[in-house]
């Protein structure tokens, strides 16, 4: 007995993958793409060809080298140990910038309930922090408890887009949609450029599909199949919610919500229907940010194991939270909200993702081109290694696509942050350096 018909199914995987790129990631999208109008939804199918192509490269890493560490261990076989160190600590800022993100993105769906958190930039940034340090302290419970109230809250969110997906075009008015397509006269290649880091951030997480290959069936198979599926499928709910609230809203509405989906909701039935959508919505963002923060506390653990982040990350209670990590974390993302404070919820957002979406897009592209390496270890020759290079390659082209689309601003930040992180590994370097003998310390033979 191999306890196969214990482990999870194809469409049991499928569906985990779709429902964890899922999260909250959609909710203030349409606010940030009607900024330019509904000709950027054309970038979806763009970034959902490349995510795909990212999401099944990252299963075959998994499958061929079985270490863990993730993304890092996949960078570390091909680029060394500086490497593991730059793409642990360039996916750790991406995720603490995303939950900076995300707790813009909760407090603009409180702010109906809460009509001071919209007076300005202060009350925005008091309430992000505020979100920030409670989920921090949620946390403190251990995995157990954030697994069960994120796997409960993300249907939050996925219940009404994917609603939305569905019966909205009962409401769909092509006039209003025809009057958002290009409201600023934006060149068709220049909008679908300035939209990638927009469609890229709902993406974000792909890269942890591969990190359940040990209780699937056939994970050789199923594995990158569930990849592209769940990928596809996010992508089909993605493209439908947000092109059928473009068909409702007028443009102009829709670029000064800051609660989109609740607002749709309640111009098609009633204000009741669209305050319980936007409780919805919060309580998705909450439990998102909750497992974030966690997933964050994880990353910093696994790196600090290794001896490249600081002690107090390896620290954990009995029941398996790292609190001294979570706390560090929490410190780190309230001084990232000070530094982009203004007084618009959506400009905000906008700018911590394109942020995001570079410190991801860097470690992407180191993990990514382990491939090659991965599959010369494993001897994997043949048609399978012709097909992993070619998903390499779209993996690769869209990747520096998304790179150069996430703007100057944003590349240059992440330029920054990366100069400090090899300045950061020279300073921890000798921890990681072989005991030498005596003899040969003297530099003798």
């Amino acid at each position: 007995m191999d306890g196969s018909g214990k482990k999870m199914t194809l469409t049991g995987l499928t569906t985990l993958v779709a429902v964890n790129m899922m999260g909250s990631g959609i909710i203030m999208l349409p606010t940030s793409m009607a900024q330019l109008g509904a000709i950027s939804l054309l970038s979806w199918a763009v970034t959902a060809v490349g995510s795909m192509a990212i999401a099944y490269c990252f299963a075959q890493c998994g499958i061929y080298c079985t270490r863990s560490g993730g993304m890092s261990a996949y960078t570390e076989e091909a680029h060394g140990k500086s490497a593991f160190f730059l793409c642990s600590y360039l996916y750790f800022l991406s995720l603490a910038i995303g939950n900076v993100a995300i707790a813009i993105s909760a407090v603009g769906y409180l702010t109906p309930f809460i009509p001071w958190l919209g007076t300005g930039a202060m009350p925005l940034f008091i309430g992000s922090v505020v979100l920030i340090w409670l989920t921090t302290l949620a946390n403190f419970g251990g995995p157990k408890v954030t697994g069960q109230i994120g796997s409960l809250t993300v249907w939050g969110v996925i219940i009404p887009v994917a609603g939305l997906s569905v019966i909205g075009w009962f409401w769909f008015d092509s006039s209003v949609f025809a009057a958002a397509w290009n409201p600023n006269g934006i060149a068709t290649h220049e909008a679908i450029t300035q939209s990638i880091p927009l469609t890229l951030w709902a993406f974000l997480g792909m890269e942890s599909a591969a990190q359940n290959s040990d209780a699937v069936e056939n994970p050789k198979r199923n594995v990158p199949l569930a990849c592209l599926l769940g990928t596809l499928g996010a992508a089909v709910v993605y493209v439908l919610s947000t092109s059928v609230i473009m068909g409702i809203v007028p443009n102009a509405e829709l670029a000064n919500s800051s609660a989109p989906f609740a607002y749709v909701y309640a111009k098609m039935f009633n204000p009741v229907i669209g305050n319980i959508i936007m409780g919805l919505a919060v309580m998705a963002c909450v439990g998102s940010l909750l497992g974030w923060q966690f997933t964050l506390a994880q990353t910093a653990k696994i790196t600090a194991d290794q001896r490249m982040f600081p002690r107090l990350y390896s620290r954990v209670t009995l029941i398996g939270a790292p609190i001294a990590g979570l706390v560090a974390n929490a410190a780190l993302q309230s001084a990232m909200a000070v530094s982009t404070i203004s007084p618009n919820a959506s400009e905000q957002f906008g700018k911590l993702v394109s942020l995001a979406a570079v410190t991801n897009i860097v470690p992407y592209i180191t993990a990514l081109s382990a491939l090659l390496v991965i599959m010369q270890k494993a001897g994997v020759v043949g048609f399978p290694r012709y097909r992993n290079v070619i998903a390499l390659l779209v993996a690769m082209v869209y990747s520096f696509y998304a790179l150069y689309a996430s703007g100057m601003e944003a590349v240059f930040g992440g330029m920054i942050v990366t100069a400090v992180g090899y300045l950061m590994f020279g300073y921890i370097a000798d921890r990681l350096l072989e005991p030498q003998s005596p003899a040969r310390a003297e530099g003798r033979p």
